[in-house]
């Protein structure tokens, strides 16, 4: 059951990723910096590493993170990115590779990711293509990233056309979800990352939503529940993974309200100043029940009820709530025509039949989208 929180106050929880011949372990707690430090050494005597992270992370906890590692005997040169989704570019990825080849890191040693999302899938897609795949930790510094980018291997950049279109699958060696780190979130990026969180009681965990209701405001108040938050969506995520690396399958439910989320965040131009990522997530969720619910397959109660939870969270939960307009139906259509599950041209969404049952809709109709968009624009 997730309703409970099993864990001990202040225990490290480790949740495994059980791939064949790639497992790797993502171990949660407060605190964790320097026990990381340690499981680096133990896994990888004798290698050095390269740090990246970007100027605000940097600032908070970088320092702290190689005193841990030059502690443990690791060599580490720090490399430093501007903040930012605009990070996640060719300009970026092109300047990472040439300082890690600066920094001469080779096969066996390691590059640490230390920051939010985009650090993590910039810094990820570097590692597996340099020298044709390097090691590379994952020591998110994010609620959104602890719970849904730093852990199964997804990797990549921006295009202009979209999001997250140019990347690999490569998976960690390590993830650290330090919950510690989360107390120098702002509360909008901490809300945020919510989204992804209240996301996997949607996808099929309707006890897991209904303790979310509970619970939320204790989640961002921080202590056992926070930490229990995070184990609950890794260990989720983590089956997912194990059972779907590649997303030919059930994979794709990690996706429930991202093609309309990605689809904004591409017409806001990928500002956050207007919309951050976890907020576009919120705004999809919402818009994916509201859209089952037109299409006569979730009752409307649960649709509404998934609105006034993100409304009571403080959340976005409709297309109005984009500062500066959200674009008209056309341009948001046209904008998920992009969607890395398009096929052949045509939009698979996931849907629901109500909350924790989630599931694949391949063929849906853009004339059926654009009707619901232009509804919901016009509400």
């Amino acid at each position: 059951m997730t309703t409970k929180t099993k864990e001990a106050p202040g225990a490290r929880i480790v949740v495994s990723v059980a791939l064949e011949g790639r497992a790797y372990d993502i171990h949660i707690g407060r605190h964790q910096l320097c026990e990381a430090a340690a499981l680096i050494a133990a896994f990888a005597p004798g290698a050095k590493a390269a740090l990246v992270t970007d100027e605000s992370v940097a600032e908070l906890h970088a320092p702290a993170f190689e005193t841990c590692l030059h502690q443990e005997g690791i060599a580490t040169t720090r490399i430093t990115i501007p903040p930012g989704e605009a990070s996640k570019s060719y300009a970026q990825f092109v300047g990472l590779c040439d300082a890690l080849l600066e920094a001469k890191i080779e096969r066996n040693d390691l590059v640490i990711a230390l920051g939010g999302g985009v650090v993590g899938d910039l810094t990820g897609f570097a590692a597996a293509v340099l020298r044709r795949g390097v090691r590379f930790v994952q020591v998110p510094t994010t609620l959104l990233s602890q719970v849904d980018s730093s852990v199964g291997g997804k990797t990549g950049i921006n295009s202009s056309h979209g999001k997250n279109l140019i990347g690999a699958f490569h998976q960690p060696a390590l993830v650290i979800a330090d919950t510690a780190l989360l107390d120098t979130l702002s509360e909008r990026e901490f809300k945020a990352g919510y989204a992804e969180v209240v996301k996997y009681g949607l996808i099929n965990d309707p006890d897991f939503f209904d303790w979310c209701e509970a619970n939320w405001s204790r989640i961002l108040a921080g202590g056992p529940e926070r930490d229990h938050a995070v184990a609950v969506s890794c260990r989720a995520k983590a089956a997912i993974v194990a059972r779907d690396e590649r997303e030919e399958g059930d994979r794709a439910l990690l996706n429930l309200g991202h093609t309309f989320a990605h689809a904004l965040e591409r017409l806001t131009g990928y500002d956050s100043k207007r919309l951050v990522h976890g907020e576009a997530v919120s705004i999809g969720l919402a818009l994916a029940f509201r859209f089952s619910q037109r299409l006569d397959l979730c009752p409307g109660q649960d649709a509404l009820r998934v609105s006034r939870h993100l409304d009571a969270v403080g959340l976005p939960s409709s297309l109005q709530q984009v500062p500066g307009g959200a674009g008209n139906a056309e341009e948001i259509v046209s904008a998920m025509a992009q969607d890395k599950k398009v096929k052949r041209g045509v939009l698979t969404f996931i849907l629901a039949r109500g909350i924790g049952k989630s599931f694949i809709a391949p063929g849906v109709a853009a004339d059926e989208v654009r009707a619901f968009v232009e509804a919901e624009l016009a509400a």
